[in-house]
């Protein structure tokens, strides 16, 4: 059996000195009232020989409505490569990040068809993401799916690096 993977961007920012970053918060019914280790990091699966880096980039546009390269804050520099996580369903999570700045009120996700109300034949259209948000690390440790949270260590350990550097 194969072991399944995804590919990620974790959008981040610096607002009045605070680190933040950028989450989603899955669609569909299953999610509609879960809310506290149920965000994720915008990702998905590459589809044939994507690069993992491209799916990342090409996902993110997709669950949040807005190319990578519009809102990073230098599209010219490479995404920070936060090497990757196993989550409990044994789905290995690749994630880069990228410094940007996205306003959620605008974001847009796409859409998944399943049946809905469980049982019947009905067609519902849900949006894969139903909401982004920036949260600050500690309420993004909360928020976030545990084994994603390690993620958010990895770049808040080489944000907080890359600062403490000279020059």
């Amino acid at each position: 059996m194969s072991r399944k993977v995804s590919a990620g961007i974790l959008l981040y920012r610096r607002r009045e000195g605070v680190l933040e970053v950028l989450l989603a918060h899955p669609g569909g019914p299953f999610f509609a009232n879960r809310d506290a280790g149920h965000w994720t990091i915008p990702k998905g699966e590459p589809n044939g020989t994507d690069e993992l880096v491209a799916a990342a980039a090409r996902e993110f546009e997709e669950e949040t409505g807005h190319a990578l390269g519009a809102v990073a804050r230098d599209p010219a520099a490479a995404p920070l490569d936060l090497g990757f996580v196993t989550q409990a369903s044994g789905k290995q999570v690749h994630c880069w990040a990228v410094e940007g700045e996205l306003d959620p009120a605008t974001s847009t996700s796409n859409t998944f068809e399943m049946p809905w109300p469980p049982g019947s034949t009905h067609l519902r259209t849900f949006p894969e993401i139903d909401r982004v948000a920036w949260f600050a690390i500690d309420e993004a440790r909360r928020r976030a799916n545990p084994s994603q949270a390690e993620l958010i260590e990895r770049l808040v350990e080489r944000v907080t690096a890359r600062a403490a550097r000279p020059g």
